[in-house]
């Protein structure tokens, strides 16, 4: 098996090399952000460099069966697709907080469901230097970490200032717990409130679904043989569905002509795009990074890092109630971490914001389910905390934790009673702007 799971590993650390073009290094240097021209142009456009458009695999034809499959579920209900909606850019359908799992279909789900869409370029995960437009893991790891408070300010307009941070980044799910899309498919299999199939019945089923055959000729497996290594194989075949299928990572958003030169945005669009990167409003291009990487891939508008925001406790999730639970992200990822990685309980990862108007459910806790709510809660954390924390919906850290708590970058900061860094008019046109992100169905 582990033969495989190397396999997987190996196609996530090389996809971009497999299925991008490559840039030269002094073209690299040209793709620096430009401010909209006043008639919503890109003065300085770029060629982006997108994944290659080619028929699926015999493997991901398989992978796409099993992405739709219900019968691998406890409940036979369930699929892959149940929670990672086509038609939601692989994010959950309807408004839930959290999504109805497990064998009735009624149990609660710990946390929102991310996005499926572009999860093939995030790095494995690690601890170490803050280097925000690297998707690589860097070689340094760092898991006795005890402060979180001497840390530099991430800017928008300086992503190396924040670069002697040591910092939690790369991984799959909120946590960064899975480092490969084979890895990360295991976990709602086997979640007791997801898809609740237990390992038994999974290798059963896998023995007799209708694509066992073809599955055990593609890997070579004898038939009625090694059903460990037939499942191995069929969450490889899921990830091959994801890594090779157009509609995971389709960068065909109009703020991806505009970078190609090849839309305009509207008035409101250049104001929103304008305060999304000013360091003194928004800041929010300091995580959400909106430039192509160095090598002209699409920007993904993530950093692939992780941060404690704060955001109210969802008192909508059961597992709430009891007020000695705390879902504590990065740092409840292994056993004892709330010790060893104290320094970053309450940090959860930052999801791309690509297709973020599409969806109606935010941060770990599906908190929130507008983008304006979200904005707003960024813009008046600091400055209007009764907003967000009555009694019924405490922040939702343990007082050891506090510290953790990014209280520099703008636009949080500021006491109680000032003005926001960033205005209501801002934030509204900030939402504007997000919907360019939207990409747009395969014809």
């Amino acid at each position: 098996m582990r033969k495989f799971i190397f396999t997987v590993q190996l196609i996530m650390s090389c996809t971009t090399l497999a299925f991008f073009d490559t840039v030269s290094t002094a073209h690299a240097q040209d793709l620096a952000r430009c401010a909209p021209a006043a008639d919503g142009s890109n003065p300085c456009p770029v060629t982006l460099h997108r994944p290659v458009d080619a028929p699926l695999s015999a493997m991901a034809e398989i992978g796409k069966i099993i992405f739709y499959d219900k019968n691998l579920s406890g409940s036979g209900r369930m699929s892959c697709a149940s929670c990672h909606a086509p038609e939601q850019h692989y994010g959950p359908p309807g408004e839930r907080s959290v999504f109805l799992g497990g064998l009735g279909l009624d149990q609660q789900g710990r946390r929102a469901v991310p996005t499926l869409t572009y999860a093939e370029r995030r790095p494995n995960f690690s601890i170490g230097p803050d280097n925000a437009v690297s998707e690589t893991a860097p070689t340094l790891s760092d898991t006795t970490a005890t402060s979180a408070t001497n840390r530099g300010s991430k800017s928008a307009s300086n992503t190396s200032s924040s670069a002697a941070n040591m910092v939690p980044q790369g991984g799959l799910f909120w946590d960064g717990r899975a480092d490969t899309l084979q890895a990360q498919a295991e976990g709602p299999l086997f979640d007791p409130a997801e898809m609740a199939e237990t390992h038994k019945q999974a290798l059963t089923y896998l023995g007799r679904a209708p694509y066992a055959k073809n599955l055990r000729l593609l890997a070579g497996i004898p038939d009625g043989q090694a059903p460990e290594l037939l499942l191995s194989e069929a969450l490889f075949a899921l990830a091959r569905y994801q890594i090779e299928a157009k509609s995971f990572h389709l960068y065909n958003s109009k703020f991806d002509l505009w970078l190609e030169g090849k839309a305009k945005f509207s008035a409101q669009e250049t104001e929103g795009y304008l305060a999304f990167n000013d360091p003194k409003r928004g800041n929010c291009g300091a995580c959400h990074l909106d430039t192509p990487t160095p090598e002209g891939f699409p920007p993904l508008f993530t950093d692939h890092q992780y941060e404690a925001l704060g955001v109210p406790r969802n008192m909508a999730i059961t597992l709430n109630h009891n007020p000695n639970y705390y879902d504590l992200g990065v740092c409840d990822r292994e056993p004892n971490g709330r010790k060893t990685l104290s320094a970053y309980c309450g940090m959860f990862a930052t999801p791309t914001l690509r297709n973020s108007a599409t969806r109606h459910v935010f941060f770990h806790n599906g908190i929130y389910h507008t983008l304006e709510q979200v904005l707003d809660f960024y813009a008046l954390r600091d400055v209007q905390p009764e907003r967000f924390y009555g009694s019924d919906a405490p922040n939702d850290l343990p007082k050891q934790y506090q510290d953790n708590l990014d209280r520099t970058d703008a636009p949080f900061g500021g006491k109680k009673g000032e003005k926001p860094q960033l205005s209501e008019h801002d934030r509204a046109a900030i939402v504007v702007f997000l919907k360019t992100l939207t990409d747009q169905p395969l014809q």
